[in-house]
């Protein structure tokens, strides 16, 4: 059989590698493996922030000028990143988004430029959010005849819209109208969930490619021994531990875990963490602070090294969402929670795609979005549980036949020659 040849890859997205958490997480190892498999791969980026909010070290001294990374393979396959300077809001709003994401598509386009005179890539990716660098990929597409995907995992201005941070319905025409013309002048469209697919398919008027979020299923993995693991972490083996793990943010309704907090107190076994870091992390411990919360507890956000460990730690796990944003976003979080076996508490609309995934698969918890007693009982039927064993066996299954990242990328690569 004639091996395939590889392909040259431009990639436009802010998020990326080294950034553990969100899309960048994907984006990074999505482009790894594309190099390590033999692909010519270029990428446009930002010096990484999320979800610190700041750029991070070593690279704050670099953050206000270009910087080029490049890593080769014994397959042949190289990755060059191009690190794009931005503006960062410490303090993030509405406005100040739209202004981080127009500064990355002004210097992601200049650093885009030299590569017009340059021998051309086969294909150009493009990450939305932002929605904006579609136009990029679009233009690159146009002068060089390359292929454009445009990958949403975020339908970014739905989501502004429902949680009400854009609220000028003209300012909202115009988006919509420029993502009219993305989806019109692109190869393929590509997304996460069957939801999304779906609605953004009724918006392009053409076929959608599912490309869902994977996970490391050899680096997360169900470890027995939780007693030690919570000795490790700093609490008892008779402690149960109600995890929160991911970006904080003002938006996400993580006051519900207080409340949570507020009315299971009496129950002493139970802990309450909220790991992770983001512009509304010290208010929340401020509020907790002033409820006398003795059962929450705040730690940073964890090294990669350790955290199969810290998600084995907790038994139950708190994936919470927005009642309006339930079937827009597909969380990054559950994946890695299914594929240490994790027993998942969700919020979910019932008529969400994520609800009947979950569901289906029997492989967490369900309880409605944004209702704090669905949210108390959830906790406290999970707690007098204790196992959850076919949960847990569910969760890892389901992680090991559709989420593990080698099946995911390969049927992503045959999308690349076709």
């Amino acid at each position: 059989m004639t091996q395939k040849a590889k392909k040259r890859i431009l990639f436009i997205g802010y998020n990326f590698s080294p950034e553990l958490t969100g899309i960048g997480k994907y984006s990074g190892e999505m482009m790894h493996w594309l190099a390590k498999e033999g692909h010519d791969c270029t990428v446009l980026t930002a010096f990484p922030y999320y979800p610190y909010w700041k750029v991070q070290e070593p690279y704050r001294q670099h953050r206000f000028w270009y910087k080029k990374e490049v890593r080769k393979y014994d397959s042949g396959g190289q990755l060059k990143v191009i690190r794009c300077p931005m503006y960062v809001p410490q303090n993030p709003s509405g406005l100040k988004r739209m202004i981080l994401d127009t500064s990355f598509s002004a210097t992601a386009f200049m650093a885009m430029l030299p590569r017009l005179f340059q021998k051309k890539c086969d294909w150009v990716i493009s990450i939305a959010p932002s929605f904006q660098f579609g136009l990029l990929g679009v233009f690159y597409k146009k002068l060089k005849g390359a292929k454009h995907l445009h990958h949403i995992q975020d339908m970014q201005i739905e989501a502004a819209q429902d949680l009400g941070l854009i609220k000028s319905p003209k300012l909202l025409n115009r988006l919509y109208a420029v993502e009219r013309s993305i989806f019109k002048n692109t190869d393929v469209i590509s997304s996460i969930s069957d939801g999304m697919m779906e609605r953004i398919g009724r918006k392009a008027k053409k076929p959608i490619l599912f490309f869902p979020n994977w996970t490391e299923t050899h680096s997360f993995f169900p470890i027995k021994d939780k007693g030690s693991l919570k000795e490790q972490f700093g609490f008892t083996t008779t402690d149960w531990v109600v995890l929160y793990s991911g970006a904080i943010g003002e938006k996400q309704g993580l006051e519900a875990i207080l409340k949570s907090a507020d009315t299971l107190r009496s129950y002493g076994q139970l802990k309450f963490v909220i790991c992770g870091t983001g512009p509304y992390k010290e208010v929340l411990k401020e509020k907790a602070g002033n409820m006398a919360l003795k059962n929450v507890f705040f730690m940073p956000l964890q090294p990669k090294e350790d955290f199969n460990a810290f998600l084995n730690m907790a038994d139950l796990h708190l994936v919470i969402q927005k009642e309006k944003a339930s079937d827009l976003v597909m969380p990054s979080k559950l994946t890695t929670i299914l594929a240490v076996g994790g027993v998942a508490l969700i919020t979910a609309n019932i008529q969400s795609t994520l609800y009947q995934v979950v569901s289906k698969y029997q492989m967490g918890l369900l309880v409605a979005a944004e209702n704090q007693e669905a949210l108390n009982s959830g906790i406290l039927k999970a707690f007098n549980s204790k196992n959850n064993t076919a949960i847990k066996k569910a969760a890892r299954c389901y992680a090991e036949q559709y989420l593990a990242i080698d099946t995911v990328m390969r049927s992503f690569e045959e999308a690349l020659y076709r």
